[in-house]
């Protein structure tokens, strides 16, 4: 069976992947996290998108029992490698974000740095994949359980687009999504679409699935906190909650 192209992608940059420079911001961006959640230690959190881990282990060093998912396992991997390294108990599963589904309710989830929001496999429908995220997100979380995703957003990318880029297939201003090779570590590339987004369509999404939408910042790795979105952002954040029954 095919590969997803973000899987082959991920497999191929998991050994790479804590070299890059957005990384490197793991314990201000789980400060940040936690201020907003406000749950006692112990308190179950899902990490959607996972990678090697970054938020997870973290999370889980600061009490929190942590569920990681995330579609390629060459980033599992290397997460498990870490969690034992650094001595804290994780769950990873490998799974794809638009089909995962447990019984059992957690207290928060996070979805963050391109972590499967906005990321379109060749077939992928860009408005169902990333529905089915929110829809799965939301299935997981207790009444009362707070969201927090980051989201490519448009006004950063669509700027430097031009009507040469529609012509060449680059853009497609109807769906907007972004089509370009990605050349892994190994010097492989792999032609992969990333879907990017405005705020209002973030909200839109996150109330159609059912969310209440409490704050929508700048979500930029290195620029986090509570100031609205500018047109240098290269991530939307939404702050969301699943209401109370």
């Amino acid at each position: 069976m095919k590969k997803h192209e973000w899987e082959e992608f991920f497999d191929r940059e998991a050994d790479y992947y804590l070299q890059e420079a957005f990384t490197k911001h793991t314990k201000k961006e789980i400060d940040f996290l936690l201020e907003e959640f406000k749950l006692p230690e112990g308190a179950k959190i899902l990490d959607v998108g996972c990678g090697v881990g970054r938020h997870s282990l973290e999370l889980a060093k600061r009490g929190y029992r942590v569920t990681g998912v995330d579609i390629s396992q060459k980033m599992l991997e290397k997460a498990e490698e870490r969690a034992q390294k650094e001595g804290v108990e994780v769950e990873f599963i490998k799974a794809d974000a638009t089909k995962f589904a447990r019984n059992e309710k957690f207290d928060a989830a996070v979805c963050l740095c391109e972590g499967a929001f906005s990321l379109l496999g060749s077939s992928d429908d860009p408005i169902e994949h990333d529905l089915a995220i929110l829809r799965n997100v939301y299935k997981s979380l207790k009444p009362g359980g707070k969201f927090i995703l980051t989201a490519l957003s448009a006004l950063s990318r669509v700027k430097k687009a031009t009507n040469e880029d529609i012509a060449k297939g680059l853009f497609d201003p109807n769906t907007m999504t972004f089509y370009e090779e990605l050349e892994a570590p190994d010097g492989t590339k792999v032609a992969i679409r990333e879907r990017v987004y405005v705020p209002t369509e973030l909200y839109l999404m996150f109330r159609m699935v059912g969310f209440e939408v409490k704050a929508i910042w700048g979500g930029t790795a290195g620029r986090w906190g509570k100031r609205k979105v500018d047109m240098d952002d290269i991530e939307i954040m939404v702050v969301a909650e699943k209401p109370r029954e």
